[in-house]
């Protein structure tokens, strides 16, 4: 097994981030939840309402156990969510991959990594809060800077634009698969194989 692998070969937990509410779906904060429902689409299953404020999916996925979650919370408070269920699974911090949203990568881009900064993202910034600690993974999925002088908090909560829906399946697909790499061969591997040239 690759040593970056998350989890150790225990039970992994996937996170993905959003805001609760049919008025926030589309929007670009929850392409973590957009991704999580494809990759609950792999599993099988579907969300139930778990405690702590959270939904929760048992399956397998890359030949590995998985826990997927969407918190209930808003955003800015997807610490408690997350970290409840990382505890009640008894999943360790480096066990537990992010999926959010990315201002820093042009729109469909993905990068993979382990611990850092929150780089102002308030959903990151509460889970490592949370969890005391940055050590745990993140997959980022590019949704571009805001045009002109438009405020990021207001951008990341507007839909995906018409040029961009028409790739957004395609992007959310990839992304999943790269989780699935991540946890299958390890963070190198899927960093290789993932990142833009």
């Amino acid at each position: 097994m690759s040593e970056d692998l998350p989890g150790a070969g225990e039970q992994i937990l996937l996170a993905g981030l959003g805001n609760p509410g049919p008025r926030y779906a589309g929007n670009r904060h929850n392409i973590g939840f957009l991704v999580l429902d494809e990759l609950a689409a792999r599993v099988g299953g579907k969300f139930k309402a778990h405690k702590g404020g959270a939904e929760v999916l048992e399956g397998r996925l890359a030949n590995r156990r998985v826990v997927l979650t969407k918190p209930r919370s808003f955003m800015n408070l997807s610490g408690g969510p997350v970290s409840g269920t990382a505890k009640f699974f008894k999943i360790a911090p480096d066990g537990i991959v992010v999926v959010h949203d990315e201002l820093d990568l042009p729109f469909g881009a993905l990068k993979l990594k382990l611990g850092g900064g929150d780089n102002g993202h308030n959903g990151l910034r509460s889970i490592t809060k949370s969890l005391g600690t940055k050590d745990y993974y993140r997959v980022r999925f590019g949704v571009d800077r805001p045009p002109g002088r438009m405020d990021p908090a207001d951008y990341v909560l507007k839909d995906f634009s018409t040029v961009e829906r028409k790739e957004l399946a395609f992007e959310i697909d990839r992304c999943a698969d790269a989780v699935e790499a991540l946890i299958g061969t390890g963070l190198t591997a899927a960093q290789n194989a993932f990142h833009a040239g």
